[in-house]
């Protein structure tokens, strides 16, 4: 039997444990910002969500608007996206600084896709849709939202366009860069007639 100092010292490196809770596929995706990494340290970012995965990448230590876009299945890590790629980093040195709250519509959001090549761009400013050939403002008509993404419809000088994201992972087709957000773009006013486009988005 345990002696009272032991029993003691024991139950206080237990409270001495943080308790967290692991990140769930939900809540994803989500900016963040590093922390607990010294200042002459970086976070590594890998190929797989293991520490004794290769690393393909660094964060420096005051990074912020690191965007995760997935986590692994033990929650303990997320995957962030990077201009040409992504890769693995412990979420116990990401802080979440910015996730669009569930069953709403996010403040800002970028859904671009390729060829054609298009983007709507969400902002509080001001929504765009932008092409090779035209960069003009959208006006909300209306908007819903779920768990499991939403719908948001535009007027476009008197032609309809309608954006549908869902949580989902995605690929431009173009590079390696992971995405968290899938997009839908019924374009209902396109010169050849009415199309479905097809993309992704990010927050950042």
């Amino acid at each position: 039997m345990l002696a009272p100092m032991r029993r003691l010292a024991l139950l206080l490196a237990l409270l001495a444990v943080p308790l967290t809770t692991p990140l769930a596929a939900q809540d994803v995706p989500a900016l963040h910002a590093v922390t607990g990494v010294a200042p002459d340290d970086v976070l590594n970012l890998r190929e797989a969500p293991t520490a004794s995965a290769e690393a393909v990448g660094s964060l420096p230590p005051d990074a912020t608007d690191v965007e995760v876009v997935a986590v692994s299945p033990d929650g303990l890590w997320g995957l962030v996206a990077l201009p040409e790629g992504g890769g693995w980093a412990r979420l116990s040195f990401l802080r979440v600084t910015g996730a669009p709250a569930p069953r709403t519509v996010p403040a800002r959001l970028t859904c671009q896709g390729t060829e054609p090549f298009w983007t709507v761009s969400l902002d509080g400013a001001g929504d765009r849709w932008s092409t090779p050939e035209e960069d003009r403002p959208l006006r909300r008509i209306g908007q819903a939202a779920g768990f499991g993404g939403f719908v948001v419809a535009f007027d476009r000088d008197g032609a309809t366009l309608d954006l549908t994201v869902t949580r989902a992972s995605c690929s431009d087709g173009m590079s390696d860069r992971p995405y968290g957000f899938r997009a839908l773009v019924w374009d209902r006013g396109a010169s050849g007639g009415e199309q479905l486009l097809e993309g992704c988005c990010s927050l950042r």
